[in-house]
């Protein structure tokens, strides 16, 4: 695989300083097992990663998560419901008054041992945000696997029967698109729409909102465009579109992403570059080392792949900023 990060100007940098508010968001990456194996991952998880987050690390998460007020558990892989720790940190973060994401590929729900998986996310009231990078099947399963869309669509019909994206539930069931290759999102309202459509009159299906990601110039992703040439257009493309108003809303400014060892970035794409969260005297700190430390103010570590998250629409993991 490609290395991108020394691609990425570390030293030169266009790409403008950002400083941290308050932290209302802490997105914890539970480890690298995955069912499944992406072409677009930004993390190159698959069935053979054995990085996984343990219960002391769990329980440090949820002390971390009490002591700053942060208000939302991001959970995250891999497929995070394949660790042993998922269950125990949702438990922990919802009796804290947290509100839980899981970052699910739908397909997790039809894995051995995950029978009951979508009736203890309903009971919890856990939002599940869903990969779907297309409304059609030849598109997702190019991207994701054969068979992933068959597999995809039975899971979104059984969270569906749980009251998962259905008015007035609670329960909460957003979808994600990813570009197919080297572009940036169309305009997320309007690809929301199509998908509602497409899939409502071909399934019956239904889901509250669809959220647009750029796909990062990293890991799998990164490498593939380094295979194919593509790389320094591709990040043309990022800094050429480029919007200043979207750095008040980029999620580095109110998120922690922490790793399976319990190691603190600015974000979960500066976690896979191994460039980590900027406390004064620290290479890196731990959760356990910052309790009772207020980031607010700090400068987020930075390189060109930021644009990423500012170029067009704006992305993160809450989908368009615009």
């Amino acid at each position: 695989m490609h290395a991108t990060l020394p691609l990425l100007t570390p030293t030169r940098s266009r790409f403008p300083a950002v400083r941290r508010g308050a932290v209302t968001t802490l997105q914890v990456n539970v480890g690298y097992r995955c069912n499944q194996t992406c072409l677009h991952c930004h993390v190159n998880a698959g069935p053979t990663r054995t990085e996984a987050m343990s219960r002391e690390t769990a329980d440090q998460v949820l002390a971390y998560l009490a002591a700053t007020g942060a208000t939302t558990l991001d959970l995250t892989g891999g497929a995070p419901e394949l660790n042993p720790e998922f269950r125990h940190l949702v438990l922990g973060a919802r009796a804290r008054g947290a509100k839980v994401i899981d970052r699910c590929n739908l397909t997790v729900l039809f894995e051995p041992g995950q029978e009951d998986l979508a009736g203890f996310l309903a009971e919890h009231q856990v939002q599940v945000v869903a990969s779907l990078p297309c409304y059609t099947e030849e598109l997702v399963d190019r991207q994701r696997g054969k068979g992933v869309y068959e597999k995809s669509i039975r899971a979104i019909r059984a969270l569906n029967a749980l009251g998962y994206g259905r008015e007035g539930s609670g329960l909460e069931l957003n979808l994600v698109y990813n570009p197919q290759g080297p572009s940036l999102p169309p305009a997320q309202e309007k690809l929301e729409i199509e998908y509602k459509r497409v899939l409502g009159e071909a399934f019956g299906v239904v889901f509250n909102r669809l959220l647009t990601i750029a796909n990062m110039p990293i890991q799998r992703f990164g490498s593939t465009l380094v295979s194919k040439g593509q790389f320094n257009d591709y990040m043309e493309l990022l800094r050429g579109a480029h919007r200043t108003e979207n750095l008040e809303t980029v999620m580095c400014r109110s998120l922690v992403s922490v790793d399976w060892q319990g190691y603190l970035y600015d974000c979960d794409f500066n976690q896979m570059l191994g460039l980590p969260l900027r406390v004064a005297g620290r290479a890196r700190t731990h959760i356990g080392e910052i309790l009772r430390e207020d980031l607010s103010g700090n400068p987020v570590v930075v390189r060109d792949h930021c644009f990423g998250c500012t170029a067009g629409q704006g992305s993160s993991c809450g989908g368009a900023l615009a």
